[in-house]
């Protein structure tokens, strides 16, 4: 099976049973809130994600694979454990650079809202 078709398969899965055996040991990582070298890292916050947050769920929205780049857009979701608990979304993109091996060495994620727009979405409002 091709990397693109495995990705797609983790994405449905999100955060659950992730192909880690596709990142480099040292995989380049990157996102608003986080940068560091590492799939024992990445690997890491994924767990994070799926402990902490509540029903979180990846809609992918396109994948394709241009050269050594795999771009993805996406809708990253969840309930958040506070005693509201409000449904938060981010919409963002991907850029996923491989190797000859096709080994994903960067992960770069971009999100189309700013950290305040996150926060905003936690605040308690009567249409909630």
């Amino acid at each position: 099976m091709d990397i693109v078709e495995i990705l797609k398969q983790d994405y449905q899965r999100f955060p659950a049973n992730q192909t880690y055996s596709l990142y480099a040991q040292d995989v380049y990582f990157k996102d608003p809130l986080n940068e560091f070298r590492g799939v024992e890292r990445y690997k890491a916050m994924i767990s994070f994600i799926e402990t902490w947050f509540i029903a979180p769920k990846m809609d992918l929205h396109d994948i394709h694979r241009e050269g050594d780049t795999i771009k993805t857009e996406w809708t990253l979701s969840w309930n958040t454990p506070v005693p509201w608990k409000p449904r938060i979304a981010v919409p963002g993109w991907s850029e996923l650079r491989v190797n000859q091996q096709d080994i994903i060495t960067s992960h770069v994620d971009f999100w189309k809202c700013s950290r305040l727009d996150v926060i905003k979405q936690h605040l308690p409002t009567k249409n909630r």
